[in-house]
């Protein structure tokens, strides 16, 4: 079957690590019987807000909803910004997430070999944090109240729905998992602070309503300011994270400093029915153009979409080929073939001919 790909390279580094983000799919795709992959590339991003005056074309929303998935590129620019003073890629980025009922934000978090921690000695890292997408602080995102230029406020918005939804697609998650390092114990823990916030203590109560549904799944819950210590500290105890949408931004990122930086930080922005991926961190344009950039990121967020695209399909076409990217880059990188951000010595475009050689690799050994 031929899946479509709605492609957008983004700004800065966006452009080369979508590029070996899709030679590693091409080559999965290539070894993988009855699985064609067409690449849509699209216009969007801050760039193309400053020539043309919006963050994306109409046509690039469009095939946004008819492709099978999205793979997004790092996007924006720090001096790129709308006439309130934000930055363009957010509007673009976060009104993905609302038009497309985007509501999980699922950033797995996993240490790969030669990646360094913040803890050498830290070997058990393998979590996932979900993330609710479009509620939240993030609800009031080009509304909110101003007066007179002297005070403006943001709302916090929580809705029941929204709330079951993202906590039920965190236990669905956990049960396809294989539990906390730590012991096993399959696990979803809600980070909120329902001990000040009545919004965050009804996504609490909500969030235990679900809980009730999965009793094969252990529920816990900690508050975001200890827990942000905690995570740092035994990242080994947990398995799977929910949380409001601000937190979920802020913690992913603090989380990415285990498994050693954002250059290793995948993510997906999921909904019922469509599904976009991205690496999670920026667009670096200080290096951009340099052939600089850790691609694994976008790599393995291209992996996430092959899965999804499996489970919403029921494709073994697209498991087999998911597997082989893990698998490609877990060997690519145990061979010591490494960015320079991980003390290696190969380039970005280096790095993505490495895992592209050993998905092939991979897929003639099992012939």
């Amino acid at each position: 079957m031929t899946y479509e790909i709605a492609t957008l390279r983004g700004d800065g580094i966006g452009p080369e690590i979508t590029d070996e983000g899709v030679k590693v799919l091409r080559a999965a795709a290539e070894v993988t019987p009855g699985l064609d992959l067409e690449f849509t590339q699209l216009a969007g991003g801050a760039d193309h807000y400053a020539e043309h005056g919006e963050v994306a074309p109409d046509s690039t929303w469009k095939t946004m909803r008819s492709a099978h998935a999205i793979l997004l590129g790092s996007m924006g620019h720090p001096d790129i910004r709308m006439p309130d003073g934000t930055e363009a890629q957010g509007h673009f980025i976060v009104n993905a997430r609302k038009s497309l009922g985007l509501y999980a934000g699922v950033r797995p978090i996993k240490l790969y070999p030669g990646a360094r921690g913040i803890d050498p000695n830290q070997k058990h890292v393998d979590l996932v944090l979900v993330r609710e997408s479009t509620e939240g602080l993030f609800a009031s995102f080009g509304g909110g109240a101003e007066i007179s230029g002297e005070v403006y406020a943001d709302t916090m918005i929580v809705t029941r729905k929204g709330t079951e939804r993202v906590a039920r697609h965190a236990f669905e998650l956990a049960r396809t998992r294989s539990g906390r390092p730590q012991d096993g114990d399959r696990r979803v823990t809600c980070v909120d602070k329902a001990n000040i916030f009545r919004s965050l203590a009804f996504f609490r109560e909500v969030f235990d309503g679900v809980a009730t549904e999965y009793p094969d799944v252990t529920a816990d819950h900690a508050l975001v300011d200890s827990f942000a210590m905690l995570l740092i500290q035994h990242p080994e105890r947990y398995d799977v994270l929910v949380t409001e949408n601000m937190f979920g931004d802020i913690l992913s990122d603090l989380a990415a400093a285990l498994v050693g930086g954002l250059g290793l930080a995948p993510s997906g922005d999921i909904g019922d029915e469509h599904a976009m991926f991205q690496p999670a961190h920026g667009s670096a344009p200080d290096i951009a153009g340099q052939d600089k950039a850790n691609p694994v990121a976008t790599i393995v967020s291209g992996r996430m979409m092959l899965d999804w695209l499996a489970s919403r399909h029921d494709d073994d076409a697209l498991r087999a080929a998911a597997d082989v990217v893990e698998r490609a880059v877990v060997t690519t990188m145990e061979s010591g073939a490494l960015t320079a951000d991980l003390g290696g010595e190969l380039s970005c475009s280096q790095f993505g001919d490495a895992v592209a050689a050993t998905v092939r690799r991979l897929a003639a050994e099992a012939g």
